[in-house]
């Protein structure tokens, strides 16, 4: 693969970093829509709307200053990679202070319970990893690919940086500090993962041989980078074991389950996993059906150990007198 022109290199300097005499123009708009973002996010999260989280994926500046990181590493840009670092963390902050604030005024809390948007977003995976090494990388080509540049807004919604920021600002208001830390640990993979990715995808452009920074700072950075990145693993490894296995347990269940509802006329509905407990779902007419042949049929399928609770919907609708 060619090496990237000095052109393209400025033309990467100009998109990434804060510096020359666009900076002021270039700060103001950072900070514009880095709000904006924050609040249609929280806003999105708090309705339990896909949609609006998606607008503010698309909006979201974040992504700028973790490219420049990345650019800045490679060059070995010292003073440029600090205020890309700092441009992130204070925006990260930001973020999160703008969603607890409109936390204060929604008067139920904003988690997993309450929101599908929260839910989806406390508990990363090794799998959200995977994705985020790849749309980083994806990223990282279209910067130094003008030609494919317009693959950018695809990679602004695939990533998510802004709405686990908005999630861990309504976590913490609503008191649920364990789902605040999951969302956190989102946020921090996504942002480790673009910045390997991107280094790895510098280097394939051998962007280092227009560099005029150490080798030393550049080599150091990548090093942190990789060992951050294999520190998030461990949480994400354990998040994934935990999840296939409430899976196998959940599948195990709502087999047997939908037997012994359908064999007394009655219809399962769903089964979930609440507190390390399986809830079932059942609605029928007829009799209900009996707990105690669910337990024999549990135990029978090697699910002794689960911890079952059922809830019964009658089907039946009553007529109310004139």
């Amino acid at each position: 693969m060619s090496a990237i022109q000095q052109a393209d290199l400025q033309r990467m300097r100009d998109q990434l970093f804060f510096e020359g005499p666009e900076m002021v123009r270039r700060l103001t708009r950072f900070w514009l829509l880095l709000p904006l973002s924050a609040v249609i996010a929280a806003a999105g999260v708090v309705s339990d709307s896909t949609a609006t989280v998606i607008g503010a994926m698309i909006v979201a500046p974040l992504m700028t200053p973790i490219l420049g990181v990345v650019l800045g590493v490679v060059l070995g840009d010292g003073s440029n990679l600090r205020r890309c670092l700092l441009l992130l963390l204070t925006g990260a902050i930001v973020v999160v202070g703008l969603a607890w604030v409109l936390g204060l005024f929604i008067p139920y809390p904003v988690v997993a319970a309450t929101s599908s948007q929260v839910a989806s977003r406390i508990s990363p995976r090794l799998v959200d990893l995977v994705a985020a090494l790849a749309t980083g990388a994806v990223g990282s080509v279209a910067l130094a690919r003008s030609d494919i540049s317009d693959t950018l807004p695809g990679v602004a919604i695939a990533i998510s940086l802004v709405p686990p920021l908005a999630v861990v600002g309504l976590a913490l208001e609503s008191g649920a500090f364990h789902q605040a830390l999951g969302a956190l640990l989102l946020f921090i993979t996504n942002v480790l993962a673009i910045l390997a990715s991107g280094i790895v995808v510098m280097g394939i452009y051998r962007i280092r041989q227009t560099a005029t920074g150490t080798a030393s700072r550049h080599l150091l950075a990548s090093v942190v980078v990789c060992i951050l990145l294999l520190a998030v693993m461990v949480p994400l490894w354990t998040n994934s074991q935990r999840f296939d296995q409430v899976n196998i347990r959940l599948t195990g269940v709502e087999a047997v389950a939908s037997q012994w509802a359908s064999a007394s006329g009655w219809s399962l509905l769903g089964v979930s996993n609440v507190d390390n407990k399986v809830l079932i779902d059942v609605t029928g007419e007829n009799t209900a059906p009996s707990l105690s042949e669910l337990r024999k049929k549990l135990d029978a399928a090697g699910l002794s150990n689960e911890d079952v609770r059922v809830q019964f919907l009658t089907g039946q609708f009553l007529p109310v007198p004139k």
